[in-house]
């Protein structure tokens, strides 16, 4: 059974730091890329960051030189540092893994999210 749980979301101001994490369980944690999705209120979910199984990071322009995504594959966690925060940002930020389960099919798995709202 696939669990992804997301910690570390709150209210902070402008300008401000937050590191979120993301436990997972029931799946080969190293062998699996990560990404962290975000999704504010009216607005579609989008893609804030992805780090591969071999650790290489990708993040999206809005959050380029702000946010940092990283892994400890020893406790099968991902981050999500987030510096200079903007109201902008304010958010329910979700962890997802997409699993590949035949040679042409796949699974995506979501935590529940947390929320981030950042006050100017």
């Amino acid at each position: 059974q696939v669990q992804l749980v997301e910690s570390g979301g709150g209210l902070v101001q402008a300008g401000g730091s937050l590191r979120l994490s993301c436990a997972a369980s029931g799946i080969s944690f190293s062998r699996n890329a990560m990404d962290w999705y975000r999704q504010a209120p009216g607005k579609e979910r989008e893609l804030v960051a992805s780090i591969t199984s071999g650790g290489s990071a990708t993040d999206e322009d809005s959050v380029k030189g702000r946010f940092t995504i990283s892994r400890d594959n020893g406790k099968n966690t991902v981050y999500l540092q987030m510096n200079n925060l903007k109201p902008e940002d304010t958010a329910v930020y979700y962890c997802h893994v997409q699993i590949r389960v035949t040679s042409t099919s796949t699974v995506d798995y979501w935590g529940p999210g947390t929320q981030v709202t950042v006050s100017s």
